[in-house]
Protein backbone atom coordinates (compact mmCIF):
# COMPACT_ATOMS: atom_id res chain seq x y z
CA UNK A 1 0.00 0.00 0.00
CA UNK A 2 1.59 3.24 -0.70
CA UNK A 3 1.72 6.56 0.98
CA UNK A 4 -1.29 7.94 -0.37
CA UNK A 5 -3.31 5.07 -0.23
CA UNK A 6 -2.28 4.61 3.81
CA UNK A 7 -3.20 8.63 3.90
CA UNK A 8 -6.63 8.09 2.46
CA UNK A 9 -7.21 4.73 4.47
CA UNK A 10 -6.01 6.30 8.00
CA UNK A 11 -8.27 9.69 6.91
CA UNK A 12 -11.37 7.52 6.28
CA UNK A 13 -10.71 5.02 9.81
CA UNK A 14 -10.29 8.75 11.74
CA UNK A 15 -13.43 9.87 10.24
CA UNK A 16 -15.62 6.92 10.69
CA UNK A 17 -14.17 6.14 14.14
CA UNK A 18 -14.50 9.71 15.44
CA UNK A 19 -18.32 9.80 14.27
CA UNK A 20 -18.12 6.24 16.19
CA UNK A 21 -16.83 6.90 19.02
CA UNK A 22 -19.35 10.41 19.49
CA UNK A 23 -22.65 8.42 18.70
CA UNK A 24 -21.40 5.03 20.99
CA UNK A 25 -20.87 7.23 23.94
CA UNK A 26 -24.44 9.67 23.73
CA UNK A 27 -25.92 6.14 23.10
CA UNK A 28 -23.89 4.50 26.02
CA UNK A 29 -24.64 7.38 28.18
CA UNK A 30 -28.90 7.22 27.11
CA UNK A 31 -29.02 4.00 28.21
CA UNK A 32 -26.17 2.77 31.22
CA UNK A 33 -26.13 6.04 32.40
CA UNK A 34 -29.09 7.58 32.56
CA UNK A 35 -31.31 4.68 31.67
CA UNK A 36 -33.92 5.39 28.69
CA UNK A 37 -36.72 5.77 30.72
CA UNK A 38 -35.02 8.73 32.13
CA UNK A 39 -34.02 9.86 29.27
CA UNK A 40 -37.69 10.02 27.97
CA UNK A 41 -38.44 11.82 31.36
CA UNK A 42 -35.94 14.39 30.27
CA UNK A 43 -35.90 14.52 26.30
CA UNK A 44 -39.25 13.64 25.78
CA UNK A 45 -41.86 13.92 27.93
CA UNK A 46 -42.51 17.53 26.72
CA UNK A 47 -43.72 16.18 23.33
CA UNK A 48 -46.31 14.75 24.52
CA UNK A 49 -48.20 17.95 24.45
CA UNK A 50 -47.89 17.67 20.16
CA UNK A 51 -49.93 15.67 17.65
CA UNK A 52 -47.57 12.52 18.25
CA UNK A 53 -48.98 9.43 20.39
CA UNK A 54 -47.01 8.41 23.44
CA UNK A 55 -46.16 5.24 21.73
CA UNK A 56 -43.94 6.48 18.78
CA UNK A 57 -42.37 9.11 21.58
CA UNK A 58 -41.37 6.12 23.40
CA UNK A 59 -40.35 3.80 20.96
CA UNK A 60 -38.25 6.40 19.38
CA UNK A 61 -36.76 7.41 22.83
CA UNK A 62 -35.46 3.37 22.52
CA UNK A 63 -34.82 3.65 19.21
CA UNK A 64 -32.23 6.97 18.96
CA UNK A 65 -30.64 5.29 22.19
CA UNK A 66 -29.77 2.02 20.91
CA UNK A 67 -29.28 2.64 16.94
CA UNK A 68 -26.79 5.70 18.12
CA UNK A 69 -24.74 2.77 20.70
CA UNK A 70 -25.19 -0.12 18.24
CA UNK A 71 -24.55 1.92 14.93
CA UNK A 72 -21.56 3.96 16.99
CA UNK A 73 -19.84 0.43 17.62
CA UNK A 74 -20.51 -0.87 14.15
CA UNK A 75 -18.65 2.63 12.39
CA UNK A 76 -15.48 2.18 15.07
CA UNK A 77 -14.79 -1.46 14.41
CA UNK A 78 -15.90 -1.20 10.29
CA UNK A 79 -18.81 -3.47 10.53
CA UNK A 80 -21.79 -3.18 8.67
CA UNK A 81 -20.65 0.23 8.06
CA UNK A 82 -23.26 0.86 5.36
CA UNK A 83 -26.41 -0.07 7.18
CA UNK A 84 -24.29 1.75 10.62
CA UNK A 85 -24.52 4.76 8.34
CA UNK A 86 -27.84 4.48 7.15
CA UNK A 87 -29.52 3.79 10.49
CA UNK A 88 -27.39 7.30 12.00
CA UNK A 89 -28.40 9.36 9.56
CA UNK A 90 -31.88 8.19 10.17
CA UNK A 91 -31.49 9.05 13.66
CA UNK A 92 -30.02 12.73 12.87
CA UNK A 93 -33.28 13.51 10.66
CA UNK A 94 -35.96 12.28 13.26
CA UNK A 95 -33.87 13.69 16.12
CA UNK A 96 -33.48 17.15 14.18
CA UNK A 97 -37.18 16.90 13.42
CA UNK A 98 -37.80 16.50 17.19
CA UNK A 99 -35.97 19.59 18.21
CA UNK A 100 -37.45 21.99 15.72
CA UNK A 101 -41.13 20.32 16.53
CA UNK A 102 -40.66 21.89 20.10
CA UNK A 103 -38.72 25.29 19.03
CA UNK A 104 -36.48 26.94 16.25
CA UNK A 105 -33.60 25.24 15.71
CA UNK A 106 -31.27 27.85 16.59
CA UNK A 107 -28.80 25.98 18.67
CA UNK A 108 -27.53 23.57 15.70
CA UNK A 109 -24.30 22.31 17.48
CA UNK A 110 -24.73 19.14 18.13
CA UNK A 111 -26.19 17.54 14.92
CA UNK A 112 -24.32 19.72 12.82
CA UNK A 113 -20.61 18.26 13.55
CA UNK A 114 -21.72 15.01 13.52
CA UNK A 115 -24.16 15.58 9.63
CA UNK A 116 -20.74 16.67 8.28
CA UNK A 117 -18.60 13.53 9.63
CA UNK A 118 -21.66 11.36 8.13
CA UNK A 119 -21.89 13.04 4.93
CA UNK A 120 -18.24 12.42 4.69
CA UNK A 121 -18.23 8.81 5.24
CA UNK A 122 -21.22 8.72 2.60
CA UNK A 123 -18.86 10.62 0.12
CA UNK A 124 -15.56 8.69 0.81
CA UNK A 125 -15.16 6.57 -1.81
CA UNK A 126 -15.36 3.01 -0.57
CA UNK A 127 -11.81 2.03 -1.64
CA UNK A 128 -10.13 4.27 0.50
CA UNK A 129 -11.63 3.31 3.52
CA UNK A 130 -9.86 -0.09 3.49
CA UNK A 131 -9.56 -0.30 6.83
CA UNK A 132 -12.65 -2.22 8.51
CA UNK A 133 -14.49 -5.87 9.52
CA UNK A 134 -16.53 -5.33 6.35
CA UNK A 135 -13.65 -6.86 4.15
CA UNK A 136 -12.30 -9.65 6.38
CA UNK A 137 -16.05 -11.41 6.69
CA UNK A 138 -16.52 -10.54 2.84
CA UNK A 139 -13.33 -12.53 2.15
CA UNK A 140 -14.00 -15.38 4.15
CA UNK A 141 -17.70 -15.44 2.93
CA UNK A 142 -16.80 -15.76 -0.89
CA UNK A 143 -13.53 -18.38 0.05
CA UNK A 144 -16.60 -20.36 1.35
Amino acid sequence: MNDGIQLKAAGALFIRALLGIIFLMQGYGKIFSFSVEKVYQLFFKEFEATFLPKFILISTAYFTSYVEMIGGFFLIIGLFRKWAAYFLALDLLIVSYGHGLMEPIWDLSHVIPRAILLAAIFFIPPEWDAWHLDGVLHKKSLQH
